[in-house]
């Protein structure tokens, strides 16, 4: 069908016929579209126009859709439905329940925490999608550097050249002991403590605080097993190998191992942060998920 192209068709119009076919009455398709039933009837003869053929047979006040109509509709309701999913996902949008969501995350927090916030989220936004990537520091930095994450959720970090830092919690570190050690006993276990005791050592940011702790404590750090992570640590804890210091968040995702957790004292703050590209404009459903993982972690 081969249209006059002078004036291209009108959404509005559009948008009046198809109404006008739903609702069957002028007055149906004016309060349906909140207009004037005038201005119902104007546009029906002015698509008519644009068209060059009727859509309705006028009978008196009645209008009857003509058989070219029926066809026309067939074409123009798919129209109207991807319009409608249009305006779904723009208030999805709006309210922060649709989109996509990519993270990264080290294992302390993307094993313990994150996993806590991310299950009520995802069932409030049915629409959104989520990339859920569990990485190394450095990688998690990487991935937020180069765009393919949108948030990184690190431990220790305060500060990033490139980066802008976000602080959504700081807690104490914990001492991690295998089932029956002799320091078990104790409510809270320090570095004097420890000190003779087998140690597991961290090579990652974490373990370079630890080890200032016990320097500020005067207790020289000896550790006989060095891992990279502290959910490992607590493994090789719960077989019986040693003693370690760890983030809280790591001790509570292993608690469900043979180990008793005990605060370290003094009192070592590791702070939670969430990383973003500097300068950049985080969509809506980024920054609620931020949100809500500072509330999660500050409980």
């Amino acid at each position: 069908m081969k249209l006059n192209r002078k004036n291209d068709l009108s959404l509005r119009l559009l948008e009046i016929f198809e109404a006008l076919m739903r609702c069957q009455t002028t007055t149906g398709a004016a309060e349906d579209l909140g207009i004037s039933q005038p201005a119902v009837s104007n546009g029906i003869i002015s698509l008519e126009k644009q068209l060059g053929f009727a859509l309705f047979e006028r009978t008196g006040r009645k209008l009857r859709p003509t058989e070219d109509a029926r066809l026309f509709l067939g074409e123009v309701e798919p129209l109207f439905s991807i319009l409608r999913n249009i305006e779904t996902e723009a208030r999805d949008l709006r309210a922060a329940k649709s989109g996509r969501l990519r993270l990264s995350t080290t294992p302390p927090l993307g094993h313990g925490a994150l996993p806590a916030v991310l299950s009520p989220f995802l069932q409030e936004r049915p629409n959104a999608t989520v990339q859920y990537s569990v990485r190394r520091l450095e990688t998690v930095m990487q991935n937020v550097q180069m765009g393919v994450a949108d948030i990184g959720f690190v431990l220790g970090l305060k500060t990033h050249m490139e980066l802008d830092i976000i602080p959504l919690a700081e807690r104490n570190m914990v001492c991690v002991l295998p089932v029956g050690h002799p320091l078990a006993e104790l409510d809270a276990i320090s570095p004097k403590d420890l000190h003779g005791h087998t140690l597991i050592g961290l090579e990652s940011q974490i373990g370079t605080t630890i080890h200032n702790a016990f320097e500020d404590s005067g207790v020289p750090f000896h550790a006989k097993v060095i891992v990279r992570y502290c959910h490992t640590a607590c493994i090789l804890a719960s077989s019986g190998i040693g003693a370690s210091v760890v983030d809280p968040y790591s001790a509570l995702f292993a608690s469900s191992l043979n180990i008793i957790t005990r605060p370290f004292v003094p009192e070592t703050k590791i702070v939670a942060s969430a990383a973003v590209r500097r300068g950049s404009s985080l969509p809506r459903i980024a920054v609620d998920f931020i949100e809500l993982v500072k509330r999660e972690l500050s409980r």
